[in-house]
């Protein structure tokens, strides 16, 4: 079909006086475009047996006096639509909303991108004590927490600082431990930097580190404070160590796994907000702009709107975006019977990448599983009702009775293994190779 409609269209545009500017024209590029785009607008080709596993789901949903027009369910395979129900009216979403936001980050940065956290100073370093302030300039790294603090206060040790008899300044978009407040993060970083003031909390997290990991010890003299940029920068601060984080892909697989609400806040923040994201993920899904209807990036809020067609194209989109750099859905989304999070007491078949959502009245649940006849099958499932508990379970026999109906797969498939990523030493939290002494 696809090249019936290229063989058309070439016969009809090149029936023109410009056909003797064409003749010499690369069409490589340009026709990868035209399947892309064709790619992108499903065809509705009903799979009876999927249709009946739909009908099972919205049945028992009635049964329990909800509505069938308040369940959202899209079923697809390849371009083929195999099932569906209110498939393209935007319901709530809740943390469905995260797939948005990862696929606008894909669109932005490169998988491999990592935030920088710049360590300046306004003074000289005098026996092991720095005379002045320290200045911590963030740029939105979503995922600095106790590990990456224990291995700046190395670092600080490593350059000879064991003291600051100024202040720690915090700029720029930083944030600890989720805490987005300057002051009560730059007072976390204080912590952290310096053993003697760790909690138990602290203590665990450094037992998480390899067992030659340093104790650092960096006393902040003077307060914690927060200043403007342009501030900062007028004082002429020296560079001092470059901290950068986690690659974007494994950031995104956290927030995913954890459906961690301030990570995602951040990133949509940086990369415009909830309505830059939408229109962004809308043009490349191409679906409607009102099938994405965000409020912000994590999806707290039934204001947050997304029609399952829509979560499905968003899926399939961020599966197309990493193919070519040798990653899948599966290495940025949490995976059945490898990783937990959200996903504990889930009973949805082995190796499937998903992503859950929850709100008081809305449970959600969209990915792909893979199956012996129909292979990588996408789907998303937006549910309402008070009982999530039951939700969930129906959601869970869904995809069991879709993978019975069509055969589990033996072999996890390349399409949703995936790679070693996180088991690389640089990409462990608090690696002191992602700290750079300049």
């Amino acid at each position: 079909m696809l090249e019936l409609l290229i063989s058309n269209f070439f016969s009809t545009w090149l029936n023109t006086a410009e056909i003797q500017t064409l003749k010499s024209a690369n069409w490589s590029t340009w026709l990868d475009a035209i399947q892309v785009q064709v790619l992108l607008q499903p065809e509705f080709a009903l799979d009876p047996r999927a249709e009946s596993v739909v009908q099972q789901h919205l049945a028992q949903l009635t049964q329990q006096d909800l509505p069938a027009t308040e369940q959202g369910v899209w079923i697809q395979e390849g371009n083929q639509v195999l099932a569906e129900n209110q498939g393209n009216v935007p319901l709530p979403a809740a943390s469905l909303t995260k797939i948005a936001t990862t696929l606008a980050a894909l669109l932005t940065w490169e998988p491999d991108h990592q935030f920088e956290t710049l360590v300046s100073t306004t003074g000289t370093v005098e026996a092991g004590t720095l005379q002045g302030d320290l200045i911590v300039q963030g740029s939105g790294d979503p995922l600095f927490v106790w590990e990456e603090a224990i291995a700046l206060g190395n670092a600080l040790n490593q350059a000879g600082i064991n003291r600051i008899s100024g202040n720690l300044v915090i700029t720029g978009d930083f944030a600890m431990n989720y805490e987005t407040d300057p002051v009560m993060a730059g007072n976390f970083l204080r912590q952290g930097i310096n053993s003697t003031l760790w909690s138990g909390e602290v203590e665990n997290q450094y037992r998480m580190l390899p067992s030659n990991t340093p104790r650092p010890q960096v006393v902040v003299a003077g307060s914690v404070q927060a200043a403007p940029l342009e501030q900062v920068n007028s004082r002429s601060p020296q560079p001092l160590i470059r901290h950068s984080s986690l690659p974007l892909s494994q950031i995104l697989k956290a927030m995913n796994i954890y459906s961690n609400n301030v990570m995602s806040e951040m990133l949509a923040n940086s990369l415009g907000g909830a309505e830059k994201v939408a229109q962004l993920c809308a043009d490349t899904a191409n679906v409607p702009i009102e099938e994405i209807q965000l409020i912000n990036g994590s999806g707290l809020g039934v204001e947050n709107r997304i029609s399952p067609r829509a979560v499905v194209a968003m899926l399939t989109a961020i599966q197309r975006n990493l193919q070519p750099k040798s990653l899948n859905v599966a290495d940025l989304f949490p995976v059945i019977g490898r990783d937990r999070g959200t996903l504990a007491g889930r009973r949805i078949p082995i190796s499937s990448a998903v992503k859950t959502g929850t709100l008081a009245d809305v449970s959600s649940l969209a990915g792909a599983i893979s199956t012996r006849d129909r292979g990588l099958v996408w789907f998303a499932i937006i549910n309402r009702g008070w009982n999530l508990d039951e939700l969930r379970n129906q959601q869970d026999v869904l995809l069991q009775n879709l993978t019975t109906q069509w055969g589990a797969q033996s072999t996890i498939p390349p399409t949703l293994t995936p790679g070693e990523l996180s088991r690389l030493e640089s990409n462990q939290l608090g690696a002191a190779s992602r700290n750079e002494i300049l």
